[in-house]
């Protein structure tokens, strides 16, 4: 017979994620981490909301960290030309950007803009950095899976110059 007295005492308190921390969790930087380690991470983010047509960041910005999206659509644009807006990736719910300047100190490269009512998780290099000394397992888990993100991008990238080289010299791809 079950005591319903032991299975309170006993049950885990943490058994079901936040919002935030199940947004952690499905974002490729995030990987394999546990509850309580989403828990440290959740604790030290920061959410915003964002309305059509917010700038997140301008383009030349100085990149402080990524971000995820909640809720929401964020376009990424490259705006220098307000007569000639290019439009270089679309986001949703779940995706995320600006990764790379939790490792770099480079300018922002295109604009981020709320294309849609948007809810956001930040996650700034002070915070990182704070993780890797506090938690170096956990920072060091974050390090990995930021590399394997950045290493896919560049794998990518190198495919699409490839096709497009023999795209340019007529070769079949």
């Amino acid at each position: 017979m079950r005591s319903a007295i032991w299975e309170n005492i006993f049950r885990r308190q943490d058994e079901k994620l936040s919002e935030t921390a199940l947004a952690l969790s499905h974002v490729p930087v995030f990987n394999g981490l546990s509850r309580k380690e989403l828990r440290e991470v959740e604790n030290i983010i920061h959410q915003r909301e964002y309305q059509i047509g917010e700038t997140i960041f301008q383009q030349g910005d100085p990149g402080l960290g990524m971000y995820i999206i909640i809720h929401g659509q964020v376009q990424i644009v490259n705006n220098q030309d307000p007569d000639n807006l290019i439009v270089y990736s679309e986001l949703n719910d779940g995706d995320f950007f600006g990764d790379m300047a939790l490792v770099d100190d480079a300018d922002r490269s295109a604009t981020a803009m709320a294309h849609a009512e948007t809810r956001l998780i930040a996650f700034f290099r002070p915070e990182l950095k704070d993780i890797l000394s506090r938690f170096p397992s956990l920072g060091n888990k974050i390090l990995m899976n930021l590399a394997k993100v950045i290493a896919q991008r560049l794998r990518k990238t190198n495919d699409l110059l490839i096709q497009a080289q023999q795209q340019d010299s007529g070769e079949p791809s």
